[in-house]
């Protein structure tokens, strides 16, 4: 395929013991790990919104907020791609245990934020965006195919996009079977042409290849590897020195190379 070029204009990311983006940057610097904090601030979400909001809530709209900020666009104007291997783990084993031993004790407010598309729906009505939004998932290939679909979106409509990958720890007999141990969130927004805001651009090619994705350079996040959102961390690092070339799987057997070019 041609390249796909698309111009980064935000970035946001989330751990236990990353805040943002420039706890990223210090971890790189050599500051050690933060002390650990369980939820993510999630802002943009009214105070009764994040009481009811589930961990993959939080973490989505956190990071996606934080890539929105640093653009300077409106969120309501953005069109979203919101990626997630596993969606709510937690929420996912309740409903299972339940429905096994009392089913008519089901909740229906938990039942409701089981659904994949949750934070895109979260974060829309929060942001009273009436953008495309979509949600997807691709198994441990979950955060090139994210990638690809958001600079897909923007080059084909001409728009700028907000692409967001977010995974949380399992919980339960389920949480046994994926072994993701780790939340791990991180947020991007993507324009088809350069602008002001404009801190990198990126060339993306699709290559049909047996993949080996790219590890971060630094251990940033120790453990992470398990989390499929946690792919887009080596991209972001790259991001911070506007210079690299990243590796990620889109599918199986499909390699997704990113180019990362300093603005001229």
């Amino acid at each position: 395929m041609n390249a796909l070029s698309v111009y980064v204009e935000g970035l946001g990311v989330w751990s236990s013991t990353l805040a943002d983006i420039d706890a990223l940057r210090a971890r790189r610097a050599g500051a050690p790990p933060a002390t650990p904090v369980e939820r993510p601030p999630a802002s943009r979400l009214s105070a009764g919104e994040r009481r009811r909001a589930s961990a993959s809530v939080l973490l989505a709209v956190e990071v996606a907020g934080q890539a929105v900020a640093m653009s300077g666009r409106a969120a309501g104007t953005l069109a979203c791609v919101f990626a997630s291997a596993y969606g709510d783990l937690a929420i996912t084993d309740y409903l299972c245990a339940t429905l096994a031993r009392t089913p008519d004790e089901l909740s229906p407010t938990r039942f409701h934020h089981s659904v994949h598309n949750a934070p895109a729906g979260y974060w829309t009505i929060a942001t009273d965006c009436h953008a495309p939004s979509s949600a997807i998932c691709a198994g441990h290939a979950t955060a090139g195919a994210g990638l690809l679909e958001a600079a897909t979106l923007a080059c084909a409509g001409q728009q700028p996009v907000l692409l967001v990958c977010s995974d949380i720890a399992g919980h339960g007999p389920l949480g046994e079977i994926v072994a993701c141990h780790h939340d791990f969130g991180g947020g991007l927004v993507l324009s088809p042409t350069p602008g002001p805001g404009s801190r990198a651009r990126l060339a993306l090619t699709l290559a049909r290849t047996s993949c080996t994705p790219s590890s971060p350079p630094i251990d940033c996040t120790s453990g992470m590897s398990d989390n499929p959102s946690a792919a887009l961390l080596p991209l972001l690092e790259s991001l911070l020195d506007a210079t690299g070339h990243v590796t990620l799987a889109a599918a199986r057997g499909l390699a997704l190379h990113a180019r990362v070019e300093p603005m001229a």
